[in-house]
């Protein structure tokens, strides 16, 4: 088939042949690392993954079109001579196919076709038939014929882009859905012109129609794993704000010091706490503490962490916070507490662990009565030293049922200071020892080793704020809360 004669084009330069060789060359090497990108991210589950996946997945037709279309270029123009009627460029398969030859043939595919109004006759290139699954014996689709192969909405497209073309010398490009002859259904891209003659009215038209079924597929699988990832994004940042809500509005309002005086007069206990948040996750996690006075003029002291993260371990967190703020209140010693706390998460409908401490603090007598979950046991600093006192049994809470729970007591004296913390306080790679093994203090050994600085300390205030320092590095992977009490 000729191409179509435009008076208003000037003749082109054709291009160097070996310039085309050298960009085949160029695409299909770029073409085989993304394929490369893409076997390696095979069964992906992560919405981040699966989009850059879909990215790599448009790439790669990308490139297989073009590989088509500078073969068919390059092999163009060798055939072309002085005066020699060019051929369907579009047609001409690519020489020397690498190992992407079939891929590449599968893809983006396109065919030629012109109709002749004078003669009303049309004349379709091998490929535009192999696009509609039509035999060359059954010759091609008039333009009367060619909308009842599309879908009833698209008709109305095609017709105003031929009359359009056929009236009024407008360019054809637009886009519609076929059916085929075997039920499948191909997206075509359709770009034309009238072809002119001498007295400047339409002839006949030329169009060029592309197969980009797959292409189009791989645009709408980008778009909706995008969708999807900006909806998890949407979700995970409103989980976010609930939890920190949540949180905030159920750990003791009070921030930094606190002191309790006992019945009225004189301080008992002077107290700060700190929440150390994760620098690695985006959700928050379910550690707290807690620090109150009760009804017979004794103080309670709890941490404490339940697994997960977000709103499930925030509310969690609420829920055993405040039963066991209510059952501190009601008079329960610490073991006996534990025991209920292990009942409740235990029969809870969202199943989860949960390690805490909880102490009782009677100033009349200066004895500290506790019991422990699975926790780390408190610190206690006296005289410029410290050391981990001993933990009476307690398995983790949630763990099993009709749990009991042992209680320890503590004498202390005036100065002494009290340091519970829950046991995320050290990013895990820092609770290593040297064999690569992780260490049981959970950070313990490096708060001992503060000791001096907390003797110099004036305030338990003072002495968070050396913790923070200590502890808040960037690299923290988990949450943690630090409770300081220094006795009157």
């Amino acid at each position: 088939m000729p191409s179509p004669p435009h008076a208003d084009h000037p003749a082109a330069q054709l291009p160097d042949p070996g310039v085309v060789d050298a960009l085949i060359t160029e695409a299909r090497g770029l073409r085989s690392r993304v394929d490369a990108m893409l076997r390696d991210g095979d069964a992906v589950e992560d919405p981040q993954l699966r989009w850059q996946r879909a990215l790599c997945d448009l790439a790669v037709h990308q490139l297989d079109d073009l590989g088509v279309h500078l073969g068919q270029l390059r092999d163009g123009l060798g055939d072309l001579g002085a005066g020699a009627e060019r051929p369907l460029l579009l047609d001409v398969p690519l020489q020397n196919p690498g190992p992407d030859a079939a891929a590449v043939g599968a893809l983006g595919r396109a065919g030629s076709a012109q109709w002749d109004l004078l003669t009303d006759t049309a004349l379709w290139s091998d490929e535009l038939y192999r696009i509609f699954g039509r035999s060359p014996q059954d010759g091609p689709l008039t333009l009367d014929e060619l909308p009842s192969w599309l879908f009833a909405e698209d008709q109305a497209l095609l017709t105003e882009m031929v009359t359009g073309c056929l009236v009024d010398g407008r360019p054809i490009d637009g886009e519609f859905r076929i059916v085929r002859a075997d039920g499948s259904v191909r997206t075509v891209h359709m770009v034309g012109e009238p072809v002119l003659g001498a007295d400047g009215g339409t002839e006949s038209m030329w169009a060029v129609l592309r197969d980009v079924s797959d292409l189009r597929r791989s645009q709408r699988t980008l778009r909706e794993t995008r969708e999807s990832l900006q909806r998890q994004r949407q979700i995970a940042q409103t989980e976010r704000r609930m939890a920190v809500e949540l949180q905030e509005a159920v750990l003791p309002p009070w921030r930094g010091a606190q002191r309790f005086p006992q019945d009225g007069g004189p301080t008992t206990m002077d107290l700060a706490a700190h929440y150390l948040p994760s620098a690695t996750s985006a959700l928050i996690g379910g550690d707290w503490y807690d620090a109150m006075q009760l009804p017979d003029g004794s103080s309670l002291l709890t941490v404490g962490d339940l697994t997960g993260h977000g709103v499930a371990a925030t509310s969690g967190m609420a829920m055993l916070l405040g039963a066991l703020r209510g059952m501190a209140v009601a008079g329960l010693q610490p073991g006996p507490l534990m025991g209920w706390l292990n009942e409740l998460l235990d029969t809870s409908p969202q199943p989860a662990l949960g390690s805490a401490l909880c102490c009782r603090y009677d100033p009349r007598t200066r004895v500290l009565h506790w019991a422990q979950a699975g926790h780390p046991a408190p610190l206690l600093f006296r005289d410029g030293v410290g050391r981990l006192l001993d933990p009476p049994d307690g398995v983790l809470l949630g763990a099993t049922s009709g749990a009991q729970y042992a209680q320890a007591h503590e004498q202390l004296a005036p100065g002494d200071l009290l340091v519970l913390h829950t046991d995320g306080l050290v990013p895990r790679r820092a609770a290593l020892d040297g064999t690569g093994a992780a260490t049981a203090d959970g950070g313990g050994n490096r708060l001992l080793a503060m000791a001096p600085l907390f003797a110099a300390a004036r305030t338990a205030q003072d002495c968070v704020r050396l913790v923070a320092e200590e502890f808040g590095t960037p690299d923290r992977e988990d949450d943690a809360c630090v409770l300081i009490a220094r006795i009157a």
